[in-house]
């Protein structure tokens, strides 16, 4: 059976949000208190980016970076791929491993309403999702 993503996937978060002028530093304690691996960068309640464990490693670390100089505009992924909520939890896992990214924010009629993790999602999706790509691995 395929779930919807809200209220099926997407219970009672309380969404990592921080404007993009925000620092490195700041978004790296909040990620580690929330125990969360992605921020949503928003203005007001629009989605204007994200900034995933990823990005800290390859744009801040790795750059050589000060987290506590640089903001997360300068190293968020700008305008996300998204989901509606009323999508299937299957596409949320296909967008994700076809994107190559693990974080998913969910929005609607151009707000922010969610974001979905591939940890959020059961064995039932991830096992089609599998089925899926080997079918079409053989044509």
């Amino acid at each position: 059976m395929s779930r919807k993503i809200i209220p099926d996937v997407v219970r009672d978060q309380e969404l990592l949000q921080l404007p993009a002028t925000a620092t490195v530093r700041e978004a790296a304690r909040q990620m580690r208190t929330r125990r969360v691996g992605a921020v949503l960068v928003v203005s007001g309640d629009r989605l204007e980016g994200i900034f995933t464990e990823r990005d800290m490693v390859n744009r801040v670390v790795a750059e050589g970076l000060d987290p506590d100089q640089a903001q997360l505009a300068e190293v968020m992924t700008a305008n996300p791929d998204t989901i509606g909520p009323n999508d299937q939890a299957l596409e949320a896992l296909r967008r994700m491993q076809d994107g190559g990214y693990r974080h998913l924010p969910v929005v609607e009629n151009g707000r922010l309403v969610g974001i979905v993790s591939r940890r959020d999602f059961g064995g039932d999706e991830k096992a089609r999702l599998d089925s899926e790509t080997k079918l079409w691995e053989r044509v």
